[in-house]
């Protein structure tokens, strides 16, 4: 490390996680408002679900890590709550497991240090009219629909109630705007 030490911010997740640092997005706004305050950083990836961020959790959080996050926000849940694919290949997850797994997560998160603020986003809407345009013959079988996001994001806010975890409801906030479909997707 450069410098003395500054709080860390880090963003987990998927996609929503890895393209936050683009152009305007709202990882690149927090790095931004906290320049020279906190250190913002990315621990997110196209593709990954709940599976994936519980295999990598004791090593983007190691419990004996001498400096413990200041605040993580976690993303997960919009590859998980893809329908399942015929092949049993793809990145849904059933939701028993999705919320099994997101109790995982927030508990090891909890264990890191009574310092360490936690926030969970949940699954947001999609455009189904725009994913069902822009599917390829690949991924033609994979489904989204904002009927399977409600139920992943409605599981991951009863879930963080449950575990006294602030929560941002990702679903409803997003349709708030007329415009939701244009305004809130790349």
């Amino acid at each position: 490390m450069v410098g003395p030490a500054r709080p860390q911010f880090v963003l987990f997740g998927s996609s929503i996680v890895q393209l936050s640092f683009s152009n305007g997005g709202w990882g690149a706004i927090l790095s931004d408002i906290y320049a020279r305050k906190a250190d913002i950083l990315l621990r997110g990836y196209y593709g990954w679900n709940s599976r994936r961020a519980l295999q990598v959790l004791d090593q983007v959080f190691p419990k004996d890590a001498p400096i413990q996050p200041s605040l993580v926000i976690v993303y997960v849940g919009g590859n998980d709550s893809m329908g399942p694919h015929p092949s049993g290949l793809g990145p849904h997850v059933p939701l028993p497991e999705y919320v099994e797994n997101m109790r995982r997560i927030a508990t090891h998160l909890k264990s890191l240090s009574c310092a360490t603020r936690i926030i969970f986003l949940s699954t947001p809407p999609v455009d189904e009219a725009r994913i069902n345009q822009g599917t390829s013959e690949i991924f033609s079988e994979l489904v989204r629909t904002n009927e399977l996001c409600q139920k992943y994001s409605d599981a991951c806010i009863n879930l963080c109630h449950e575990l006294g975890v602030k929560v941002v409801d990702l679903f409803t906030a997003i349709q708030k705007r007329d415009d939701w479909k244009n305004a809130c997707f790349t």
